[in-house]
């Protein structure tokens, strides 16, 4: 993984969100040429069935979302908000991010033709490597029960299984179990976060995961 503070495109890129790049990847923000590729990724109905929110219906609900999500993220001083994309083109094709605030949350999506290419694990290893630079001292991440998959991701980077626990999940009203990740990146390999566990009445561990 290689650290840019100007990539090869003619973006200057702020400190708060440098861009980074892999074998395969660069990670950087999306900008206002990307309301294409946004709508791409968050418009496709199976690849946003775990997501929380619904997909995408026009180009105008994309430059909403590139508002609320991402422009509002990139002023502040420091933000882990990202595009992934090929190197050969610089085209987006999914996004990963890992939140400033607690629980630090990591999370990614891909459109569909580029799943099972082990893109996210790349993309992945990459912020991770960043984010514990800056020394952020852990991650977490959930998954649906039912959506395994993401979870083998979360294995592939090292995070490692907590507890399981039901939500009502907005803003689809949908009863899901969610099953908890979480990666120190400090050395205290104590710390467990446990605020999803406090907040539900139905929590568990789950053997074999």
């Amino acid at each position: 993984m290689q650290y840019i503070e100007e990539n090869d495109y003619g973006e200057n890129e702020s400190m708060n969100t440098p861009t980074l790049e892999t074998e395969r990847l660069i990670l950087r923000k999306f900008t206002e040429n990307d309301m294409k590729a946004l709508y791409q990724i968050y418009s496709d109905k199976e690849a946003n069935k775990f997501l929380p929110w619904f997909p995408l219906k026009n180009i105008k609900e994309a430059r909403q979302l590139f508002e609320k999500r991402y422009a509002v993220k990139y002023v502040q001083p420091q933000a882990y908000d990202y595009a992934i994309c090929l190197k050969k083109d610089n085209y987006p094709i999914g996004y990963i991010k890992v939140d400033m605030e607690e629980p630090h949350d990591f999370g990614y999506g891909l459109r569909r033709e580029y799943w099972h290419q082990k893109i996210a694990t790349e993309a992945g290893k990459a912020v991770i490597a960043q984010v514990k630079k800056d020394r952020i001292p852990y991650i977490t991440a959930t998954h649906d029960r039912n959506n395994p998959r993401s979870g083998g991701v979360m294995k592939n980077l090292g995070m490692k299984y907590q507890y399981s626990y039901e939500e009502q999940w907005q803003p689809k009203d949908i009863l899901v179990t969610f099953r908890m990740y979480q990666l120190n990146l400090d050395g205290n390999k104590e710390r467990i976060y446990t605020k999803y566990w406090d907040i539900s009445e139905i929590h568990f561990v789950e053997k074999d995961i």
